[in-house]
């Protein structure tokens, strides 16, 4: 069998790995806080007893793009936004700590600061409790304070501080569920420097246009792969031919 056939095999496969990618990110065109993620491929040498002709592909990493995306107002009081770099703290059910840019936050029943998913806030003393009738406020270094609508109107009373963290770029990897979390593991420190915007969502950094015009690249990739297979399998059938015929 012509070795040509595993060369192709392997491009076709990894293009179909990288369409996917691409499929993901334009689903989540319009997902808060999202980053586009992208395959990266790299050719192989195979390695043989004879001269190294061929090379298989192989998916070499998948680079993450941590771009800010657009800030959207919303004026909803628990909607925050981080302007920069940084990230939201979560603390997860199994006791580890979680990233994200999705600052569409709310209230649990007893009145637990948490996001959309009922994951609570990391305060950077804990969880961060928001009174019953009580206005917020959420100052650009991430301090909640409350206002209440009865009783000492005007007066302003901090319940709590959200962790907000900027651990470098190349230390983040991406969960299954799509947070963030530290590939070494462990939690990052507080980081003084990141700054909220209040009534504000940050949209998704992917770019429409460069997605679609990705995937109608890998669909050429592929198509071509695929002729590769199909014109090896011609030339196997000639071969028999002329084998048999002899």
């Amino acid at each position: 069998m012509d070795r040509v056939i595993y060369t192709a095999m392997t491009g076709a496969k990894w293009t179909m790995e990288r369409q996917a990618s691409v499929a993901h990110n334009l689903a989540n065109a319009s997902t808060t806080g999202y980053r586009a993620e992208e395959h990266r491929l790299r050719a192989v040498q195979v390695q043989t007893e004879a001269f190294p002709s061929r090379a298989f592909v192989v998916d070499a990493s998948v680079r993450n793009d941590f771009t800010p995306g657009p800030l959207q107002q919303t004026g909803r009081p628990f909607d925050m936004a981080i302007q920069g770099k940084g990230w939201f703290a979560l603390a997860m059910p199994d006791g580890s700590e979680a990233y994200t840019r999705n600052g569409h936050f709310g209230i649990s029943p007893t009145g637990i600061l948490q996001n959309h998913e009922g994951i609570p806030v990391q305060g950077e003393n804990g969880p961060i409790t928001i009174p019953p009738d009580t206005e917020i406020t959420i100052g650009s270094d991430g301090t909640v304070s409350t206002v209440q609508r009865t009783g000492g109107v005007n007066q302003v009373n901090p319940v709590g501080r959200i962790k907000l963290v900027d651990p470098a770029e190349n230390t983040m990897k991406r969960g299954d569920d799509g947070y963030f979390r530290l590939a070494a593991g462990g939690q990052s420190p507080v980081a003084q420097n990141v700054r909220v915007a209040g009534g504000y969502l940050e949209g998704s950094n992917v770019n429409v246009v460069d997605q679609v015009v990705a995937m109608i690249s890998l669909s050429r990739q592929f198509e071509m792969q695929t002729r590769v297979l199909t014109t090896a399998e011609r030339n196997d059938q000639t071969a028999s031919q002329l084998l048999t015929n002899r």
